[in-house]
């Protein structure tokens, strides 16, 4: 397999506690031709700081670019996004991790697929890195499906720049801009095909934006406003008729999956 450049894209903010092993995943992967493009947005943790000097140092594949000022990871990954060089655009936070194998099998599965959009299921850790639960992907994500709720994970996503034309930007909102970005890909290419075996693991950190969920409500409503073009009646009626059920359910089943899985892993046995 020709393996063309991949840019992983990752904001960062006074993240030291996790940053090591976020970054160390990404440059573990068993897909070596990768920049691994790191916009920190403003941290002022001496920790956070020292860790990206000495890493970019130890790999010239760490990329680090400087904010003066704090303006949301949406700003921070569109820094990165410009400043990609390769064929392929992937994503992973600050205190998100990689499976090894994780690049490797999407390039592949992109390929094998013909597709220019590809996520994969990821496994849910605690602050203190002990898995707690799993989200289970569909196999196949449609824009009709995207509408009603994002079921794409940002860290497990890849998108192929030449299949798209160009390279998409997180639009400018603060918050949800990763459901925003994938709506406009899927309105190009129709569909993303994912790998329902967990490829990344994603850190519920307590107090976190995404933990707090009614905050984003007034974000979800902009998506329907600001990105599907829907008045704001329109758009208030959608979220509250196909969002929240949708949700709902997405909720429920990522509630009984998990439940499914501490349950194996309690027996011992291997659920992947």
């Amino acid at each position: 397999m020709n393996k063309e450049l991949v840019s992983v894209i990752m904001p960062t903010y006074n993240a030291g506690k996790y940053l090591s092993d976020s970054i160390d995943s990404i440059l573990a992967q068993t897909y070596e031709n990768l920049e691994l493009l790191i916009t920190d947005d403003g941290s002022t943790e001496e920790r956070t700081l020292q860790l990206l000097k000495e890493f970019c140092e130890k790999d010239p594949r760490v990329k680090v670019v400087y904010l003066k000022e704090n303006l949301g990871s949406g700003h921070s990954r569109n820094n990165a996004i410009e400043r990609a060089e390769g064929r392929y655009i992937a994503f992973c936070d600050c205190d998100d991790r990689w499976m090894p194998e994780k690049l490797e099998r999407q390039i592949a599965y992109m390929q094998e697929k013909d597709c220019a959009l590809v996520s994969s299921s990821y496994l849910i850790c605690n602050e203190d890195s002990e898995i707690t639960g799993i989200n289970i992907s569909p196999d196949k994500v449609t824009f009709g499906m995207e509408k009603r709720d994002n079921k794409i994970g940002c860290l497990t996503a890849v998108y192929d720049t030449r299949r798209l034309g160009r390279k998409f930007l997180m639009p400018s909102i603060r918050k949800r801009q990763d459901w925003g970005l994938f709506l406009n890909i899927l309105k190009e290419c129709g569909v993303c095909y994912a790998i329902t075996e967990p490829l990344a693991v994603y850190r519920n950190r307590t107090g976190s934006i995404s933990s707090r969920k009614f905050p984003l409500v007034k974000y979800n409503v902009r998506i329907y406003h600001d990105i599907l073009g829907y008045s704001w009646p329109q758009s208030l009626f959608y979220f509250l008729f196909f969002f929240l059920p949708t949700y709902g359910t997405k909720v429920l089943k990522r509630k009984v999956d998990s439940y499914r899985l501490m349950k194996q892993i309690k027996q011992g046995k291997k659920p992947f």
